[in-house]
């Protein structure tokens, strides 16, 4: 039952990331050009350079922002990568052999000797 449920969470979050990835990729873009904005803003010297790179990633910013569902795509991503770490967890328990070789138990003796 678990895993039905971890499989319906990551279908409908692989939808979701599906329908968003335009918005996805615009937000990469707008991201990419208010980087390029501040960049250049901090290394140019005079003050229209500075005027125009800093319209420049204002207005990369606000395209940023206004990308609502690529926010919400991130998420679904998100959700996605949560499902597949779940659906591939394996939970591994220490099986303590009983032994008389001292390397094969040595944190049950350790406890032993430090009582």
């Amino acid at each position: 039952m678990k895993k039905f449920g971890l499989a319906i969470i990551g279908i409908v979050a692989a939808i979701v990331v599906l329908t968003n990835i335009g918005s996805m990729i615009g937000l990469a873009i707008s991201a990419l050009i208010a980087f390029a904005g501040l960049h250049y803003y901090r290394k140019s010297d005079s003050t229209f350079l500075k005027l125009f790179w800093g319209t420049v990633l204002v207005i990369g910013l606000l395209t940023a922002v206004t990308n609502i569902p690529a926010f919400i795509g991130i998420i679904a991503l998100l959700g996605v990568y949560y499902v597949w770490r779940k659906w591939n967890d394996t939970e591994s328990e220490k099986i303590i052999t009983q032994s008389d070789d001292p390397f094969v138990n040595f944190e049950r003796q350790w406890d032993e000797l430090t009582k």
